[in-house]
């Protein structure tokens, strides 16, 4: 993380200096109501940053943070049961937690429920061989949509722990011992960067069209 300072505000592009350390496509917390924005050009030590929330108060002067994290979203078992704005802000937990119709600007809630619970059923056993891709388990997210739970991205190994039961996203559900002997705790959740494709083993060729009222696909 690094911390800069405003040096010009033009509707939702914000420049900041002091950002030397700074990439593009970090996160920044901006002026002091935290805005979320996303640093879009570097110069120097100067960084234009993309606001997505209403700049309209902030200043010269005020303090941009970076994360050090590029724009992601969360996956896991909550996600189609919810509503989200167009950066995961969960639209009806934003409301109960403001006690406001309207989106409160720098408030920050995490995209899924950390307290609900899930009925994660494991797929496989201890003592398997896994990589990225492979599913471990299943939670039945709505009557008609089940969530599979797999290994994530650059994590392969013998998978020495998996528990079924009911877990909040951010419990440990299985452990996977790598071939440099570190252990990797999985959970329900996994974050993955919003201009990263996700891994596929193959491309599907489609033999039949979509048809959606007067729109084919």
């Amino acid at each position: 993380m690094s911390q800069g300072k405003i040096i010009k505000v033009s509707g939702p592009l914000v420049v900041a200096s002091g950002m030397q350390e700074a990439n593009i496509q970090d996160i920044c917390r901006v002026g002091g109501l935290g805005l979320i924005g996303e640093i879009i050009e570097m110069r120097r030590d100067q960084a234009s940053i993309q606001v997505y929330e209403e700049t309209s108060g902030i200043g010269p002067g005020e303090p941009v943070v970076t994360t050090g994290n590029p724009l992601s979203v969360e996956l896991g078992p909550g996600l189609i049961s919810q509503m989200f704005d167009g950066i995961q802000r969960p639209l009806d937990r934003f409301k109960t937690a403001t006690n406001s119709d309207f989106l409160i600007r720098g408030v920050e809630l995490p995209s899924l429920d950390r307290e609900a619970k899930w009925d994660f059923v494991p797929s496989l056993e201890v003592g398997a061989e896994v990589s990225t891709g492979d599913i471990l388990g299943t939670v039945q997210e709505t009557s008609v949509v089940e969530h599979r739970i797999m290994v994530p991205n650059n994590v392969s190994g013998k998978l020495i722990s998996i528990t079924a039961g009911e877990f909040t996203v951010e419990e440990t559900v299985y452990e996977i011992e790598q071939a440099d002997g570190s252990i990797f705790k999985g959970t329900l959740l996994q974050k993955w960067p919003v201009r990263k494709g996700r891994p596929v083993a193959q491309r599907l060729i489609p033999e039949e069209p979509l048809v959606n009222r007067s729109t084919r696909y």
